[in-house]
């Protein structure tokens, strides 16, 4: 009855590995965001001794083939095969490896919802790290494409076109988070941001993913983008994202 029951709890999924930390003398809990399962926190045992056989699969950033069986509190993995190895490339670098962790932190705020199916945050998120790993793009525009298409996803779209009160056609010039993005002269709130109109293009560009226009930006409004983008994303989260501050921008 035992070996059924250990058996009827056991599921399969991808996942990448969204952080870790040390549980007794060998064994990790892993955060991971699954294709199918949400987000799930699970023990990996003796993951710690290098004899482990998967441990090096189960590092910040990997994109992982689990085996799971399903547990009162956490979760057990039992088996994990790499689909993406993109920890190595990333953790090489620290700019990519500072933008990965804002992008991590970003994904598990967005999926703590217990029975929260998060595949589309988690295919979002593949892509951003396997962009990242091969050097697509400057790691920054990266960061913030996949921030805004992550709150997009979430329910939080901005809209860098039309007033994101009102719905009158831009171009506009006044920006405000709480408001959702560019908003008119009419609905424009007291301290609005006036970022420049190539700034707006680019934050368009960055949530279509038309990585012609953003990767011939210039600098400055890359910087002024970075700085909306964090600001909005700050406000919908309501919470400050720890890994955010150590993101070198160029």
């Amino acid at each position: 009855m035992a070996q059924q029951s250990f058996a009827s709890r056991a599921y399969r999924d991808d996942a990448v590995v969204l952080r870790t930390h040390k549980l007794g003398e060998a064994d990790r809990i892993i955060t991971l965001l699954s294709k199918h399962h949400g987000q799930i926190r699970a023990v990996a045992k003796g993951v710690r001794r290098t004899s482990s056989r998967f441990g090096a699969r189960l590092e910040p950033f990997m994109v992982v083939d689990l085996q799971l069986v399903a547990g009162r509190n956490l979760d057990i993995i039992t088996q994990a095969e790499s689909k993406g190895a993109y920890g190595g490339n990333i953790a090489a670098d620290y700019g990519r490896y500072t933008v990965a962790a804002a992008m991590t932190e970003t994904a598990e705020k967005l999926t703590d919802v217990d029975g929260e199916s998060g595949t589309s945050q988690y295919n979002l998120l593949v892509g951003a790290l396997a962009s990242l790993s091969r050097g697509d793009h400057t790691p920054e525009l990266i960061l913030d494409s996949y921030l805004l298409r992550a709150l997009a996803t979430g329910g939080w779209a901005p809209s860098f076109t039309a007033c994101a009160r009102c719905g009158v056609v831009g171009p506009h010039a006044a920006f405000s988070a709480p408001l959702g993005g560019m908003v008119c002269h009419d609905c424009r709130p007291p301290g609005s941001a006036a970022p420049a109109p190539e700034t707006v293009t680019l934050l368009g560009a960055l949530l279509t993913g038309n990585w012609t226009i953003a990767d011939t930006s210039a600098s400055q409004h890359r910087r002024e983008a970075a700085g909306l983008v964090a600001v909005y994303l700050q406000w919908h989260l309501e919470r400050v994202l720890k890994s955010l501050k150590h993101v070198e921008r160029t």
